[in-house]
């Protein structure tokens, strides 16, 4: 069913905008061979599937998941060198967007739909993938949880809406976090179902679901 095209949209960056597994996993393979080779962590690199299906939480417990041996200054580590590899990356050109995204918001720009980003990520990360991939003049804001040091994306969105004055949005994204996020600030959420992250149950609740990111020009009056 069509909307009323809102003032702003609201989009999830990993699993919703950017193929994050293009990037992050190059880099999580270097960041634990580093941590190996400096005797930081010497058990191996912990299996793909535990970051891939934790991208959408907060990065403390992406960590408890990944490392649930390891203490906090082992967690830091990791988590320092796998931005560090993941923006060396991004330097070199490594890591793509979802099919028809970059025209997507070109087109949604040019409607007058102000956009933004609200991402559980780092703040570095966050901006590094807009900015280093050529995005950042289409953006009002782009939002962490690295940043602003929110505990949800409940959260980090209402902090959004606040500091824009934003009136009315929609939430995009591929995960419950995200779904939380635009009902607990009264947003229809639109569910991006193409990533495949999380659970099939992950989009329960969201009010338009797209199989492509292209169809979101469909949705809109």
């Amino acid at each position: 069913m069509k909307r009323a095209c809102p003032e702003a949209m609201l989009f999830d960056l990993d699993g919703t905008l950017f193929q994050t597994e293009t990037l992050l996993l190059p880099a999580y393979d270097a960041a634990f061979e580093q941590m190996n080779r400096e005797g930081s962590y010497t058990k191996g690199t912990p299996p793909k599937e535990l970051i891939l299906s934790s991208l959408g939480m907060l990065l403390e417990h992406i960590w408890a998941r990944v490392l649930p041996d390891a203490d906090e200054q082992v967690r830091r580590r990791a988590d320092e060198l796998l931005l560090h590899h993941q923006v060396e990356g991004l330097k070199r050109g490594d890591g793509t967007f979802y099919p028809g995204v970059q025209q997507t918001l070109r087109a949604l720009h040019a409607k007058g739909v102000k956009l933004f980003v609200a991402s559980n990520g780092l703040e570095q990360y966050v901006k590094d993938v807009i900015g280093l991939k050529g995005l950042g003049e289409l953006f009002t804001g782009l939002y962490s949880a690295g940043e602003y040091q929110t505990r949800s994306k409940v959260d980090l969105v209402k902090l959004l809406l606040e500091h824009h004055g934003i009136k009315s949005a929609w939430m995009v994204g591929d995960r419950s976090s995200d779904v939380e996020a635009g009902k607990g600030n009264g947003l229809p959420v639109v569910g991006c179902k193409y990533a495949q992250f999380g659970k099939d149950s992950e989009l329960e609740g969201a009010d338009m679901i797209i199989t492509d990111f292209a169809q979101i020009l469909e949705l809109v009056e």
